[in-house]
């Protein structure tokens, strides 16, 4: 193995490798800074299993990508850190909180917000329309605060239209306010979910499968946009299938082999790693 794929090793708490010579699987080193930590996740459907032990933590400020086939658990580990599914074991950490078997609004509350693979596009209406659904904790959800406190309603109506218009412009997409969110391209409205996510002002972004379907040119643009995010100081995770994509923005990589963490490490280390090669890229995964 390379000198490279053996810097995967660096990542592990022990320092010890398995007997190909990388990782141990399942082995994550502790990060300085963690946002976001996975301790031993554990799902099952009807007896399948679809998170097996899977441990990583990621660091703030950084793109952290997650990888491999489909049935590797990608989207299940989504699922189960952002609230979706409630995991049969483990713990889910945000800044420091257990969020375990909490509700989405309530993992959102502390941070950690997600996109999904297929945007929902919201019937009847306007895209400026469907990124005011982005913000959270809105007086305005409150059916008494309508009575009791209709100027704060109405000031954050206001405030979270303006973010809207901001986010649009910054998005370089504030031309598409108007139009009906279900008459705008694939590509289109995977930008507008990325900065509807934003009003949210998450510290931590999952993204699922951000340019599935997405064309080159508006590919290249999601990639600048979650850059500037990035270095605006917004930690992401990302499942991608698209491998120049996800190898050039993100680090580290965090590879899965049958819902477990595999290995983790630089984007080379993981292009030379023999394992990674065999189970995900050596079939153009």
């Amino acid at each position: 193995m390379s000198d490279s794929a053996n810097a995967t090793t660096e990542r592990t708490e022990s320092g010890e490798s398995d007997a190909t010579g990388g990782p141990q699987i399942g082995a994550v080193a502790g990060k300085d800074d963690a946002v976001l930590r996975v301790d031993d996740l554990q799902k099952s459907f009807g007896g399948l299993t679809a998170t097996d032990h899977a441990t990583f933590e990621v660091e703030r400020g950084t793109i952290t990508g997650l990888i491999g086939p489909n049935g590797a658990g990608k989207s299940t580990i989504f699922n189960l850190i952002s609230g979706f599914y409630e995991p049969d074991g483990g713990t889910v950490t945000v800044n420091g909180t257990d969020v375990t078997g909490m509700e989405p609004y309530e993992v959102a509350e502390h941070g950690l917000v997600r996109t999904f693979q297929t945007p929902r596009k919201l019937e009847g209406m306007t895209v400026r329309e469907a990124m005011l659904v982005g913000p959270r904790n809105q007086p305005g959800e409150s059916f008494l605060n309508l009575f009791t406190s209709p100027g704060t309603v109405g000031d954050s109506e206001s405030a979270n239209l303006a973010d809207a218009e901001r986010i649009l412009a910054d998005f370089e997409i504030d031309h598409l306010a108007t139009q009906p969110a279900t008459d705008i391209s694939g590509g289109q409205m995977k930008l507008v979910e990325l900065a509807r996510a934003m009003l949210a002002e998450p510290e931590v972004l999952l993204l699922d499968e951000p340019v599935a379907g997405v064309n080159p040119t508006l590919a290249k643009k999601l990639k600048t946009q979650i850059r500037r995010l990035n270095e605006r100081g917004t930690t992401f995770v990302l499942i991608e299938h698209d491998m120049e994509f996800v190898m050039d923005l993100a680090d580290p990589i965090v590879v899965l082999d049958q819902g477990s963490v595999l290995t983790e490490g630089t984007p080379e280390a993981v292009r030379s790693d023999d394992r990674v090669i065999d189970a995900y890229l050596g079939g153009g995964a």
